[in-house]
């Protein structure tokens, strides 16, 4: 198990270190988790030494949202006068996610099917 927590550590470090490096804004951890997700699908499964801590730290996901909640509590006034900006946002940046996806799984299907042919 300490094995796969260090692979998940090394990949966050790893994530915030391109991200400090090249200046993009993208969230260290995040750029972390796109080096794991490369890397399992290069290694072609995730191994029994990662998969244990993972589905771990997954079973006490939902205490992540604790903050989150505590946020909006917050800031309820802030969001009860910006309610329409952050509703256009949300269903926009919603609408821009859905087509993207399916745009992007119907362009690997297609690889997919010309790549077994």
């Amino acid at each position: 198990m300490v094995q796969g927590f260090l692979i998940l550590l090394i990949c966050q470090l790893m994530g915030e270190w391109l991200m400090v490096w090249f200046g993009w804004p993208i969230p260290g951890p995040v750029a972390g988790m796109l080096l794991l997700l490369i890397g399992l699908m290069c290694y072609g499964r995730v191994p029994d030494g990662l998969r244990l801590p993972a589905e771990g730290l997954v079973r006490y996901l939902s205490l992540l949202f604790v903050p989150a909640g505590v946020g909006l509590m917050l800031f309820a006034e802030t969001l009860a006068q910006q309610w329409l900006t952050i509703l256009a946002s949300l269903l926009l940046s919603t609408l821009i996610t859905l087509s993207l996806t399916g745009w992007l799984l119907q362009a690997w299907e297609t690889r997919q099917y010309k790549h077994k042919e």
